[in-house]
This record gives structure tokens, C-alpha cells and sequence, in this order.
């Protein structure tokens, strides 16, 4: 695949302290399966939309969020077992066909800075995400997700909960999102953003990033993200033996 050269816009913090990377679409390629099966679920309900609608409208919004707009924009009253019913579905789907995203774990272990998850997923899907794809021993203890703050994306109030945390001024934090909403929740949060793109949900989308989704940077491959900052990838031991 021809990758898309790194883009930067503006310039860079002097030192990133930590990196906030958000999952579904970022370290897993997970938002092609949920918007399928969101799409396949709604339509045994009347309501018809296709994968660019559930980009556009949907990406990096927790489930609550979704469904109440889903209500709101088409009047359909979805029956309580909906949720439950389409989480099932879904993780199945998981089971089957979800992936780690191409040199994540890679670009995760050469990292030399403090690192964690926020994601707009549930608990419990983001555990299972996590245990199928095997990227669970890397984020034991820095995970973090919107059902623990009072707004989700676009609101900043979940990286600025994963700061705190992770005891890292706002203003140092770098954010690694997909979708325009994780953008501006990084933005309003105060911290430098970059884009990634190389998820299969965004193949044959348009990119153009609006005035208030802005990111600082945008990559296509985690195989780029180094190319951006050099100085976050720890030092290469010498080939000769030298600690």
C-alpha cells in the first residue's frame, strides 16, 4: 500500500510527556465491524444509512450518545433489549474478524514516554477488544473510557480525566485520534492532536479536516508515527552490545 506522506500543521510541543491514544480505530480496526453491525441492527427496525453516515455522524461517539440520536433524528423507539442485543452481535463479529492495527504494538513498545487508552467504548467492550487482539498486557492499569466522565467526546472531559490520572499537565499531553470528534475533544482538552488514518473505516473518505477538527498532524501508518517526533521512540541499543 502507498502510504500518504506525514502532514504537520503548526508547530510541535517542546515535550510530550504522555501519549493518550484512543482504541476503536486507532490501535484496532474495529470501526468498519461496528458500523456494519449497527447499520444491519437498525435497518430490522426501519432505519436506513450507510457506512459514510455512521463516519460522519457517529465515529468516536460513545453508544448512549448514538442511540439517543438514532431516536432523536428518526422517531423509531428502539425496544430495551436493543443495546444488549447489538453488543452481542458485535463482539461476536469481534471474535471473527477483529485485528490490532498494523505496527501498533510495535510503535507502542519502542515508545519512551508514559502512555495510556481513552476510549468512548464501554468497559466491558473495551476489555474484550483488548483480550482479542492480545494488546491487553500493554495497557494493564492505563485505560480509561467515557463511562467515567459526565460528557463524552467532543467534550474534552475524558482526556483531561486520563491526564489527571496519569498525573500529566493537559497542555503536555499528545492525543493519537481517528475520528473528527476525538479531535476536538483533544483540542478543547488543550493538547496537541495528530490524526491517524490508516484505518480501514476511513479508506475512500474524505479527509478534509474542518476549522474546529484540526489536528496538529496527521499519519496513515504507525510505521510514520516516528517519522513526526523522532524523540519519543527510545534509543536504539548499538548492534555491537553497547547498554
Amino acid at each position: 500500500m502507498d502510504l500518504w506522506p506525514v502532514r504537520r500543521y503548526g508547530r510541535a510541543m517542546d515535550r510530550p510527556e504522555l501519549v493518550i491514544f484512543d482504541c476503536d480505530g486507532v490501535l484496532i480496526d474495529s470501526e468498519v465491524i461496528s458500523a456494519r453491525m449497527l447499520i444491519d441492527a437498525l435497518k430490522e427496525y426501519g432505519v436506513e444509512m450507510d457506512i459514510k453516515f455512521v463516519t460522519q455522524h457517529f465515529l468516536g461517539r460513545s453508544y448512549p450518545v448514538v442511540l439517543k440520536e438514532v431516536r432523536e433524528r428518526w422517531g423509531v423507539a428502539l425496544p430495551d433489549r436493543f443495546e444488549a442485543d447489538y453488543r452481542a452481535r458485535l463482539l461476536a463479529a469481534f471474535e471473527r474478524d477483529l485485528r490490532v492495527m498494523p505496527g501498533a504494538v510495535e510503535a507502542i513498545l519502542e515508545l519512551d514516554r508514559p502512555y495510556c487508552l481513552a476510549t468512548s467504548s464501554s468497559p466491558e467492550r473495551m476489555r474484550r477488544s483488548l483480550e482479542m487482539t492480545g494488546l491487553s498486557p500493554l495497557f494493564g492499569g492505563r485505560c480509561f473510557t467515557a463511562s467515567e466522565v459526565s460528557r463524552g467526546k467532543p467534550a474534552p472531559d475524558l482526556f483531561l480525566h486520563a491526564a489527571a490520572r496519569m498525573g500529566a499537565e493537559p497542555s503536555s499531553c499528545l492525543v493519537i485520534e481517528d475520528s473528527l470528534n476525538g479531535v476536538r475533544a483533544g483540542l478543547a482538552a488543550g493538547m496537541e492532536v495528530w490524526r491517524f488514518t490508516g484505518g480501514t473505516h476511513l479508506v475512500g473518505m474524505d479527509l478534509t479536516m474542518p476549522e474546529d477538527a484540526k489536528a496538529h498532524a496527521v499519519f496513515q501508518s504507525f510505521a510514520q508515527m516516528y517519522d513526526l517526533r523522532p524523540d519519543l521512540r527510545r534509543p536504539r541499543l548499538a548492534t555491537a552490545g553497547v547498554a
